[in-house]
């Protein structure tokens, strides 16, 4: 459950919030002047998301050395064909 606090609630009640991330697994989004400026999530999501960020950078890494002596316009092609090929793909399929 995500629960949407402001920032003054959240420090009148830290303790109990900071229960509620731990044992139910619950996220609260904490707001400033009725904007969201932050998030507090449990541990292991935490974890998971820094995983998820280094695999992203990795991978991203990896993209653009195998791409570094293609245009841009020739990278744009081979996208798009994959794109197509797995549309195609897609169509035909029973999900």
């Amino acid at each position: 459950m995500i629960t949407t606090v402001n920032a003054m609630k959240f420090r009148q009640n830290l303790g109990q919030m900071l229960s509620q991330v731990q044992y139910r697994n619950d996220s609260i989004v904490i707001e400033k002047a009725g904007e969201p400026v932050a998030a507090l999530i449990d541990i292991e999501l935490f974890q998971r998301l820094r995983r998820d960020w280094a695999r992203f950078d990795e991978l991203s890494a990896k993209i653009a050395s195998d791409f570094a002596d293609i245009s841009e316009e020739e990278g744009m092609a081979i996208i798009n064909d994959a794109v197509a090929e797995v549309r195609g793909k897609a169509k035909g399929s029973i999900i």
